[in-house]
């Protein structure tokens, strides 16, 4: 007799995150063996992208700031391209330059108890500008055009890692499954009784278990990505106000106002890529541009507790504590 389908699982930590890989299988082996594969993949887009080995891509490139152009892979040339048009398309709030701040200036990681004048932080995101970065089509060179600038891939490499291992895994004969890169997750395929993933959006004020957190609405999702972007994971509360760990590049200031933004889009790159500056850009701007964009979808919640949505989705949900 043949073996029911049944999700097989693993969770581990990748690319500084909690990834979860989630594949759909009558064979346990076989899942196992594919799920290995899948995390290879994530490892190797890891090695181009980190900033934490001064071997990488991604450092040649900040290392030569203001010297000369880096050559690199034409994947990481891509993605840099894709990133740049991001960045016109929200008009700078989303920028892979972000990585040019001292990371000194903003340490969410212990506590804060006041804000930097204005002056002071506008002179730290002085070399954050994504028209600063030079792309050689030809020659398949990344040039920062300022010495002391520095790219990466924060706001985009996780969503990208995610896609790239769903893409594998299909290609692989995988028909259903989820990767879930903390949050930023893209599932394709169905559950093994045939019915679609059911997700949850985090409510951002519940507490942190097994990983995850409390849901506040659920959606019923397949084929299509979801990224969460909140200030629960990292914040400073400073005279009762909490302030983001999401930097605006234009001011050098911390973000306030919004909780959480959750986008729903045709990949897990894309939705990583605009949760951020949904939040840098505020409620009405932000969904203002998601709601000129075909096929994808927002939610965002408000320091008030309060839930807005794009026009294209509605979220049935119990009020909010």
């Amino acid at each position: 007799m043949k073996p029911e389908s049944r999700i097989h699982q693993r969770v581990q930590r990748l690319m500084g995150n909690r990834f979860e890989i989630s594949v759909v299988s009558n064979d346990a082996d076989w899942a196992q063996a594919r799920i290995d594969e899948a995390i290879a993949e994530i490892q190797r887009i890891e090695a181009l992208l980190t900033t934490f080995n001064e071997q990488s891509q991604t450092n040649q490139i900040n290392a030569n700031a203001g010297i000369r152009p880096v050559r690199v892979d034409a994947e990481v040339f891509a993605l840099i391209q894709r990133s740049l048009r991001l960045s016109e398309l929200t008009q700078g709030a989303f920028d892979i330059t972000y990585g040019s701040i001292d990371k000194r200036f903003w340490n969410f990681d212990t506590t804060m108890t006041t804000l930097p004048d204005p002056k002071t932080a506008r002179r730290m995101v002085r070399l954050i500008n994504y028209r600063n970065v030079e792309l050689n089509p030809l020659a398949c060179t990344v040039y920062l055009k300022e010495k002391g600038m520095r790219i990466g891939f924060g706001g985009i490499g996780k969503g990208y890692a995610a896609e790239q291992a769903r893409r594998l895994l299909r290609e692989r004969g995988v028909e259903s499954g989820i990767v879930n890169a903390a949050g930023d997750l893209t599932s394709w395929g169905s559950q093994p009784n045939g019915t679609p993933w059911t997700i949850g959006i985090a409510d951002p004020d519940s507490q942190l278990f097994s990983g995850n957190r409390q849901a506040f609405s659920y959606l019923t999702i397949s084929d299509i990505a979801v990224a969460t972007s909140g200030t629960y994971e990292k914040y400073a509360l400073i005279n009762g106000k909490r302030y983001s760990h999401t930097i605006d590049p234009k001011t050098g200031y911390p973000v306030s106002g919004i909780k959480s933004v959750t986008i729903i889009a045709p990949n897990a790159e894309l939705a990583d890529a605009l949760a951020t500056p949904v939040m840098v850009m505020g409620v009405r701007v932000g969904l203002d541009m998601i709601n000129q964009m075909k096929n994808i979808a927002c939610i965002i919640i408000d320091e008030a507790n309060q839930v807005y949505t794009s026009h294209n989705i509605s979220v049935k949900s119990p009020a909010l504590a």
